[in-house]
């Protein structure tokens, strides 16, 4: 069965298959699954961490050496920390988030589950996510894991996107609806 569903289209795609099928070949998929949300949670908590990944001023030998030893010291999977130093040998650290969001599709894809991309204005806090996901649930009819993302660019309100399908109610989006009834 194809689980990639065209998420190999993007480069981050393309990177996070390879490591997918890599880490269930190898049976490590929620070892992988675990360390990569750790490196998000790092990533979102450190502002030198995402420095290193989006400064195109941090050499490649440097962040090789930062990269190895940021996963030793958060004691990553070898399968982890390794794909983590190609990406920082191919100069593909910026790529990380993404690489992450379209790893955890691939996994949930696999364990039959599906993924809920949301994205807010703000933080949500665990009443709103459960309320989202309660919503979803019996919207959809099964349980659906949550990919929270926070843009401030959109104003308020939410954008849903599960699969190809995607809701829209973001303030941004209103507004330009609006802006395009009122010109005629």
């Amino acid at each position: 069965m194809d689980i990639s569903g065209g998420i190999q289209a993007s480069l981050s795609g393309r990177y996070a298959l390879a490591l997918f099928e890599l880490a269930n070949e190898r049976k490590k998929l929620e070892a992988v699954g675990r360390d990569l949300a750790a490196v998000a949670q790092a990533l979102a908590e450190s502002p030198e961490l995402k420095e290193l990944t989006t400064s195109p001023l941090v050499g490649r030998d440097a962040a090789v050496n930062a990269v190895a030893a940021t996963a030793e010291a958060m004691q990553l999977d070898t399968i982890t920390a390794n794909f983590l130093g190609v990406l920082a040998k191919n100069r593909r650290l910026a790529q990380l988030p993404a690489v992450i969001r379209a790893f955890n599709l691939l996994s949930a894809r696999h364990r039959g589950e599906l993924t809920a991309e949301i994205v807010s204005a703000h933080s949500l806090d665990d009443g709103q996510v459960d309320a989202i996901r309660q919503n979803l649930r019996t919207r959809m009819g099964r349980d659906i894991n949550v990919d929270l993302r926070v843009d401030p660019a959109i104003l308020g309100g939410l954008v849903v996107k599960i699969g190809s399908q995607m809701i829209d109610g973001s303030i941004r989006t209103k507004l330009n609806t609006l802006a395009q009834v009122m010109k005629g």
